[in-house]
Formats: structure tokens, C-alpha cells, sequence
């Protein structure tokens, strides 16, 4: 066969190839990284389960023109730098930072891999981006609850508990959405006429005994405030507060679901989901610098009004009338 007659012929093969065939060789795989600070619980695989099923509906699948690498730190620190190293050496895509508390370590292991961060509080303060409107570096994504939200669980826990004058704040002191929400509620305490006392999350041996300690005294509430080890040791505290009969708030809504009296706070789930939104766009060519981070849009505040009758609470109708979801 004469060289033209072949790359006639070759041209000719190719085009009668089926197009899905044809897609497939064309197609490159990309690979997204997924570091998620707390475990992988049930909560855990609803938030990361909706960037998944985000970028199905951009039009990426795990395994066809995806490859996906996910990483659970459980809220261990050695964990999480480790994970953050490993991932950052697959030189991915794009990372999504499950968590305030891993975005520094995935920004000591790589200043070139994009960076999505979501559930992040601060995150200029925290120096993590240059500006809100305008991040710079490898790095953007979705705030996590502004500390302000502090006064407003204080506000709550008061209304359904007015009899409240000790408050256990349960905090991760050692990440600075711990220090931040911490003084949030201090600034506001004295107005609403109450005592705080903080409660360290390490390990559920010392939140125990901490909460015990502090329920041996009347009047006494708890507020626990978001991060990793709060999702992770989130159910021990929710069954601590309801067995010593602490009226509590919590920063997310399944607790709520599970047992717990009332909460307030964004739709983290929402917020992986918009997050897929950003890997996409990065996918697509665009740069984490030019990618505004963004606030919450979605907030919810659930009532367990079953817990609240164990309790002796009786709920005002006016919260209940403007509550996102009621337990019966």
C-alpha cells in the first residue's frame, strides 16, 4: 500500500470508530484530592459524597474523567500533615480542604496545587488568603461561620433556657476558630448576665470529666462551637449534656437530628456541594487567585422538641414558628 492510499485509509479507520470510543482516547483524566479534617463518619461521607455528586453534575466522574484521592485526618494533627504531604505529591489539580484545620498544612506542602477550602472561619486573618474579594496564591473557597455567630448561640441557649447562668463553651483551643468563637461569646456574656467556662476538646476522657465536673453546679448550659474534633466528639457531648440535663446548643444541625436540643449554623453540606462548583472552574482553567472566597448563604436553626420536654424547657412558639426543622 502507497503511503497516501495508507493515511487515506488510516484517516478512513479512525472516523469509523465509534464516537464514544473516539471520546474516551481523547478524554484526560484529572485527579482532585480530598482532604477532610474530620472522620469518616456518617456526616463526614454527606458533605464530601455532595462535591462528588457536584462535580457529576458538572460533568466529572470518578473513574471515567476523574480520578479521585480521599483522605480522612480524623482530627489527628500527624494525621493531617501527613495526608496533606502525600496528597500534595500527587501534584493533582485541585485539593479540596475539608476544614479550617488542614488548609496550613496543604499550604506548607504546596504553593502551586489550587487549593477549595470550605468550613474555614477567617481565612484572612488566618493568612491564608489576601483578600476575600481577591484571595492571591493557590488558595480560595467558603468561610465557614463568621465568629460573630458566638453572641447569637448565646442569644438562643438563653431563650430556650432562660434560667441559664453558667455556660461550659466546649472549643478546640488549639485551632483559631476555638479562640475566635470563644471570645465572640465572652464579648457578649456579661449582657446576658452569664458565667462561661471554657471546655478544652482534646480526648473523651478529659471532655467527660470536664463536663461532669461542670454540671455538678445548678443553672448551668453548654454551646459547642464548630471544628473538627466538635464533629468528631460531637454525639459523646450532645449524650453528656442531655444525661446531666444541660440545655445545649450546637453548630450544626445533626446533632439536632440525632438527639440534641437545638442548633444554629450554615448548611455545611450546601457548602461541599458549592464547593464542586469551584473545582470545576479550576478544572476548567481558571485560577484559586481570581476565585472570590464566599461567605455562607444557607443557615439553618433546628428545635428537638422531644429533648426539650426531657429537659423541662418549654420552647417559645415564636422560635418554633421560625425554626428550619421541628422535632417532634
Amino acid at each position: 500500500m502507497r503511503r497516501r492510499e495508507f493515511i487515506v485509509w488510516l484517516g478512513g479507520a479512525a472516523a469509523g470508530l465509534p464516537v464514544a470510543a473516539r471520546a474516551q482516547q481523547a478524554e484526560r483524566i484529572r485527579r482532585v484530592g480530598v482532604l477532610y479534617s474530620g472522620a469518616e463518619d456518617p456526616e463526614g461521607r454527606a458533605r464530601t459524597s455532595a462535591f462528588v455528586q457536584g462535580l457529576q453534575q458538572l460533568g466529572w466522574t470518578d473513574g471515567r474523567n476523574l480520578k479521585i484521592e480521599f483522605r480522612w485526618a480524623g482530627g489527628n494533627a500527624d494525621d493531617s500533615r501527613k495526608y496533606a504531604a502525600e496528597l500534595a505529591a500527587l501534584a493533582p489539580d485541585v485539593i479540596l480542604a475539608g476544614g479550617g484545620a488542614v488548609v496550613p498544612l496543604l499550604q506548607q506542602a504546596t504553593r502551586t496545587v489550587p487549593i477549595v477550602f470550605t468550613q474555614t472561619p477567617d481565612p484572612v486573618g488566618a493568612g491564608f488568603v489576601d483578600s476575600l474579594a481577591r484571595p492571591g496564591g493557590n488558595t480560595t473557597g467558603f468561610m465557614a461561620l463568621e465568629y460573630g455567630v458566638g453572641a447569637k448561640w448565646l442569644e438562643l441557649l438563653k431563650t430556650v433556657a432562660p434560667a441559664v447562668t453558667r455556660v461550659a463553651v466546649v472549643r478546640d483551643a488549639a485551632v483559631s476558630a476555638g479562640l475566635g468563637f470563644f471570645g465572640a461569646i465572652q464579648a457578649v456574656a456579661p449582657s446576658f448576665r452569664v458565667e462561661l467556662t471554657p471546655v478544652n476538646l482534646r480526648d473523651p476522657g478529659e471532655i467527660e470529666r470536664a463536663v461532669v465536673a461542670f454540671a455538678r453546679s445548678a443553672n448551668g448550659g453548654l454551646i459547642l462551637t464548630g471544628s473538627a474534633l466538635a464533629t468528631i466528639h460531637g454525639d459523646l457531648i450532645r449524650e453528656l449534656a442531655n444525661r446531666h440535663k444541660l440545655p445545649a446548643i450546637y453548630f450544626a444541625r445533626y446533632l439536632v437530628a440525632s438527639g440534641g436540643l437545638i442548633s444554629y449554623g450554615a448548611d455545611f453540606v450546601d457548602q461541599y456541594r458549592r464547593a464542586a462548583g469551584y473545582a470545576d472552574r479550576i478544572l476548567r482553567g481558571e485560577k484559586p487567585a481570581d476565585l472570590p472566597v464566599q461567605a455562607p448563604t444557607k443557615f439553618e436553626m433546628a428545635l428537638n422538641l422531644k429533648t426539650a420536654r426531657a429537659l423541662g424547657l418549654s420552647i417559645p412558639q415564636s422560635l418554633i414558628s421560625t425554626a428550619d426543622e421541628v422535632i417532634e
